[in-house]
């Protein structure tokens, strides 16, 4: 799993963490059951403090998205029935409502949400 985090970002390093692992299961790069590094191990290759990667996994866990065993570890969860619809819906409405506050017209909005999906369509398939 090749992961980018920005130690200078002002978004936390959790929530880095968990936004990548969300953009590789939209890619279809992070298959449900694949295998997640574990804490320690992820925390090592970026010289965190484990807590923080746990913290993304819990996230990812909380929202249906990785399931946590110990003996295999964390991983990617089957695609079912999502549970955390109406969260994600009053997420989209806040972001939504922030690009009006910032003058943004709805074809902008429109036009930048339709960018944004393009960049998270599956590996290997055409829009």
């Amino acid at each position: 799993m090749d992961l980018e985090i920005d130690p200078l970002s002002p978004t936390p390093i959790y929530q880095q963490i968990r936004d990548r692992i969300v953009e590789g299961i939209a890619r279809g790069e992070l298959p449900p059951g694949q295998r997640l590094p574990s804490v320690r191990a992820l925390a090592g290759a970026f010289a965190i403090n484990p807590a923080t990667v746990s913290k993304a996994y819990d996230l990812l866990r909380a929202e249906g998205l990785v399931v946590t065993n110990a003996k295999s570890g964390t991983v990617i969860a089957p695609a079912g029935d999502w549970t955390e619809a109406a969260a994600w819906r009053s997420r989209l409405r806040t972001l939504l409502a922030e690009a009006r506050a910032h003058g943004l017209a709805e074809k902008q909005i429109l036009d930048a949400a339709a960018h944004q999906l393009d960049t998270l369509s599956p590996v290997g398939s055409e829009r």
